[in-house]
């Protein structure tokens, strides 16, 4: 098991293993609404932002609660992004804010039930962050089915991303939602993207060294 000092050079390699699987993003076609998915990081607000500033789509729906790593904020995800986006350049009359979501699933489920009768999504357009977008777009197309959906994030690498947060928490976290797109597809909460041999042996070796802090037990 490694220490819980600096994360080390294997760690670093394995990791980016994880990381290169977990980031899935296509081509970007005009939208009814662009979902920024809540989280910690506000950077995936500001990006949503610069997409709803791109014209392509008219309404930006920021949706969470407080979560994992938000649970100590004082404002929900939703609020903290709807201000982001605000000061990014997108007014009042664009936004819509969902503010119960503690989770990726229901960010899905809660947007759907907002949403319902206001506005006839066909197509959306998933913003994450980076790590998160494969299981973005699993966990829609199983909660949201008939709906276009493709994902975006800050445009990031590995170790941009890395060193603008504590290095061995993202990693867990990574760890984590690799191990879910396994465990919320056989549960039927998205739908199966198969990991390959390689990532998931990279996924268990990082456990084995204990980066199992979000691992589901």
């Amino acid at each position: 098991m490694e220490s819980h000092g600096a994360v080390g050079a294997r760690a670093r390699a394995l990791a980016r293993v994880v990381w290169d699987h977990l980031v899935l993003t296509g081509p970007l076609s005009k939208a009814d609404a662009i979902l920024a998915l809540g989280c910690h990081d506000t950077r995936v607000a500001a990006h949503a932002a610069r997409l709803w500033l791109a014209r392509w789509a008219p309404v930006v729906v920021v949706t969470g609660g407080r979560g994992k790593i938000t649970s100590a904020w004082t404002e929900t995800e939703a609020q903290v992004f709807a201000r982001v986006a605000r000061e990014h350049g997108v007014p009042d009359g664009a936004l819509v804010l969902e503010e119960t979501a503690t989770n990726t699933g229901e960010n899905i489920t809660a947007t759907r039930r907002l949403l319902d009768g206001r506005l006839d999504l066909r197509s959306g357009i998933l913003v994450a962050k980076p790590y998160m977008t494969r299981r973005a777009l699993a966990t829609a197309r199983k909660q949201w089915p008939g709906v276009e959906w493709t994902a975006a994030c800050p445009d990031l690498g590995y170790e941009t991303y890395g060193a603008g947060d504590d290095e061995r928490r993202f990693i867990e976290l990574m760890v984590g939602d690799l191990q879910r797109m396994e465990v919320y597809a056989e549960r039927g909460f998205q739908v199966p993207m198969p990991v390959p041999a390689g990532v998931w042996a990279a996924y268990e070796e990082l456990v084995e060294m204990g980066y199992d802090a979000h691992v589901i037990r």
